[in-house]
């Protein structure tokens, strides 16, 4: 599938999420109440406490976690070759980089011969952003309104589900496709464990930017090689000015 497409009409993205509030603690009476409500099943102990859920869980659901950062990329065809440009969105309010975010689906992707591709996207990131655009109070854009479409009429791909081949067993993660790919991966810096602390207490979004958009480098990479073509080489990936 992926060959047939033209590789200039895809926009490759990654989002980071962290908890709404960082600590337990200071999560309001109802919340909590929710959250329990919510995440009750993960509860298999009296030595699992909501307080251990929270902190492992709150920033990968939609309603109770918000986006620090959407790193994008697209592929383009140069005179020597394949060039890859990237682009992110970042900042602590999270409206201002979604509504950015939402000017760039509406300005330049916004057909039906466009596409969005994630690595374990229609899972997380595509849900994600569109609840929290309407939790923001932001229409979403057409690339992702998908209410009332049928599964062909929805332009999003998804490597991992692209890799099971209708092998429905096991959630196959992109570092482990990298590896055997034979991808580099240099994210020797943070996981995504680690996203929520530096945010709070190191204040440092700069540093999930750019962790972020080394898994849509990784992301592009990985498609490449599932089309049966060649990495884009390091000096070719373009970083666009940004502001946070």
């Amino acid at each position: 599938m992926l060959d047939q497409l033209q590789l200039d009409k895809i926009l490759f993205l990654d989002i980071e999420t962290v908890p709404g509030t960082y600590a337990y603690v200071d999560v309001d009476e109802k919340t909590k109440e929710l959250f329990h409500a919510k995440t009750r099943f993960l509860k298999k102990d009296d030595e699992t406490t909501f307080e251990s859920i929270y902190n492992d869980r709150a920033g990968i659901y939609a309603e109770f976690g918000k986006i620090v950062c959407v790193s994008v990329g697209f592929v383009t065809e140069t005179g020597t070759g394949r060039q890859i440009r990237m682009k992110s969105f970042y900042h602590d309010d999270e409206h201002s980089l979604l509504t950015q975010f939402k000017k760039l689906l509406d300005d330049h992707y916004n057909t039906q011969f466009h596409v969005l591709c994630g690595h374990n996207a229609k899972e997380f990131d595509f849900p994600y952003i569109c609840r929290r655009m309407l939790i923001n109070g932001i229409k979403l854009p057409r690339i992702l309104d998908i209410a009332g479409k049928k599964p062909w009429e929805i332009n999003h791909l998804d490597t991992m589900e692209l890799w099971k081949f209708g092998d429905f067993k096991a959630y196959t993660s992109l570092a482990l496709l990298c590896h055997v790919f034979n991808i580099p991966t240099p994210k020797d810096d943070i996981s995504g464990a680690d996203v929520a602390r530096v945010y709070y207490e190191e204040k440092d979004l700069e540093r999930i930017k750019v962790y972020c958009e080394k898994d849509v480098v990784a992301l592009i990479q990985l498609a490449l090689r599932m089309r049966g073509d060649g990495l884009v080489e390091e000096a070719e990936i373009k970083y666009s000015e940004t502001t946070d």
